[in-house]
């Protein structure tokens, strides 16, 4: 005789296909009518398969200080768990907007900070899967102190280990600084946005009129506020790059980024690049492309590629290993430096250097961009993160200068004296206070206004000057460079720098932190 099946196990199954359900299958219909995924679906398609397991699925909200919220729902409004990415564990949350429109409450705010406290005691990456309306009015106070708790451990947390968050859906009020605080947020373009306060918040005060894709949507954040560092056309290329880029960190700030097997040659030399850099030392040339010639193929994973275009900033392999990439543009305002671009490099240069990520500087810059605005708006005090930000790196740091440094961008740039490991230069290196043509106009000036020919006598001078100190051999005669190297060798010398650099060792003085400028 055939036992009956015990009826708890049949509540308990009961129970757990009704968590599952979310917010119910009107609900579920509609977001996907939006052309968004289901909060589980995000969760099923951003992990290896079947590496998922869910943490409190069965708790419901506790507080409601209006009596507003009529029904309780399992999870209240996210998804919390841990599952793997490409073999190594993760930890994360998804919010469900079908229920309460994702709104955060007290015991959503509880479920969030249970798991980022996990991920930290596990060393692992800590994943936000976003889609919210922000604060649960219902519970007043409560939802407010939810999110204090979870901006304190995105703080606590910050280089421990690695934060990622992925805009899938609104963002708004003081929910935004979640994001803001972590080491990648990737934005979905029409789907996703972020701001303080809202369209009707902000004509209702100020008089101004915008919608919300204009205030705050990914256009908007990855092209003019820079608080975000990628946007993409769809949810999964947003679940996509969050693999991707999980793929260059290690999963804790005492690991080392994971190798992968090259299949680009260690030795192999590029001969495009000794035709890169033109002769007119004026005439811009593409920087990304000298990049992807020395990194291994197809590797290049650009940050902020819309924002302070000047600059440049990306994780890529080289010989197998990551590395952090940092140049400028000289297509781009010739590769000056601004406020925006030295605020992206240094972001960018301090992530690496929480994540033992190497460092690979390219230089061509004429120096930081002169005006008012700029120095109204305190390039000074930007200028300074980036020089911070690289004296305080320990990771090995590589520099190559293929053509202008100048001044202050010399120094800022990963300069030898900053403690950079190796600094190569190109044969087109110019290394100087000034151009030659600024430096003949300032030295001799009495002598070209005096000359019958005054502008023969300034070229003639800039020639002189430039033929004596802006070339990479006075440089090396005085030890500011450690070699020059035809621009093919490129490749082969960072790959056998970074290798002797392996067990670079290069302890802080104690301290309990720095003050860097902000």
């Amino acid at each position: 005789m055939t036992q009956p099946e015990d009826p708890r196990i049949l509540e308990l199954r009961k129970i757990r296909a009704k968590a599952k359900e979310s917010g119910g299958a009107e609900r579920n219909a509609k977001q996907r009518a939006k052309g968004k995924m289901t909060a589980r679906e995000r969760v099923e398609a951003l992990l290896d398969p079947e590496t998922f397991n869910e943490i409190e699925p069965f708790i419901t909200h506790q507080g409601d200080e209006l009596g507003l919220l009529k029904e309780k729902f399992y999870g209240d409004g996210v998804i919390t768990g841990y599952g793997q990415i490409n073999g190594r564990t993760v930890y994360l949350y998804s919010q469900d907007f079908t229920i309460y429109g994702g709104t955060l409450s007290e015991m959503q705010s509880h479920k969030i900070c249970r798991v980022m406290d996990l991920a930290v005691r596990n060393g692992v990456p800590f994943i936000s899967l976003i889609d919210s309306g922000g604060a649960r009015i219902q519970e007043g106070v409560r939802s407010m102190g939810g999110y204090a708790e979870i901006f304190r451990r995105n703080a606590q947390y910050s280089g421990v280990v690695p934060q990622v968050s992925l805009m899938l859906g609104p963002c708004a009020g003081g929910a935004a600084y979640s994001p803001a605080l972590t080491d990648l947020v990737v934005m979905v373009e029409k789907r996703s946005f972020m701001f303080l306060t809202g369209p009707e918040v902000i004509k209702a005060v100020t008089g101004e009129t915008i919608d919300a894709e204009s205030l705050g949507g990914a256009a908007v954040h990855n092209s003019v506020s820079g608080v975000a560092h990628l946007s993409v056309g769809s949810e999964k290329e947003a679940l996509e790059t969050a693999r991707l880029f999980l793929s260059y960190l290690p999963s804790n700030n005492v690991e080392n980024p994971p190798y992968v097997q090259p299949s680009d040659s260690p030795s192999r030399m590029d001969e495009d690049l000794n035709r890169m850099i033109p002769l007119d030392a004026n005439e811009p040339y593409v920087m990304r492309q000298v990049i992807e010639k020395i990194i291994d193929k197809d590797t290049f994973l650009e940050i902020q590629p819309d924002w302070a275009r000047n600059a440049i900033v990306g994780l890529a392999r080289i010989g197998g290993h990551s590395v952090g990439v940092v140049a400028q543009e000289p297509s781009i305002m010739a590769g000056v430096i601004d406020i925006d671009a030295a605020d992206k490099m240094t972001r960018f240069v301090r992530m690496c250097d929480c994540f033992n990520i190497p460092l690979a500087t390219f230089v061509d810059s004429p120096g930081f961009l002169p005006g008012v605005a700029q120095e109204h708006g305190g390039i000074i005090r930007h200028g300074a993160k980036l020089l911070y930000a690289y004296s305080e790196a320990t990771v090995p740091k590589i520099c190559v200068i293929t053509r202008k440094a100048y001044g202050g961008a010399y120094v800022v740039m990963s300069s030898k004296y900053l403690g950079t490991d190796v600094t190569y230069a190109w044969p087109s290196a110019e290394i100087a206070v000034i151009g030659a043509e600024g430096a003949a106009n300032i030295l001799y000036k009495k002598q070209i206004e005096e000359a019958e020919n005054p502008a023969a006598e300034r070229k003639r001078l800039a020639d002189e000057y430039r033929e004596k100190f802006n070339n990479p051999y006075y440089a090396a005669s005085t030890g500011y460079v450690d070699d020059i190297i035809e621009p093919r060798e490129s490749r082969p010398k960072i790959i056998a720098s970074l290798s002797a650099l392996r067990d670079k060792y290069a302890p802080a003085p104690p301290r309990k932190h720095g003050n860097i400028p902000v």
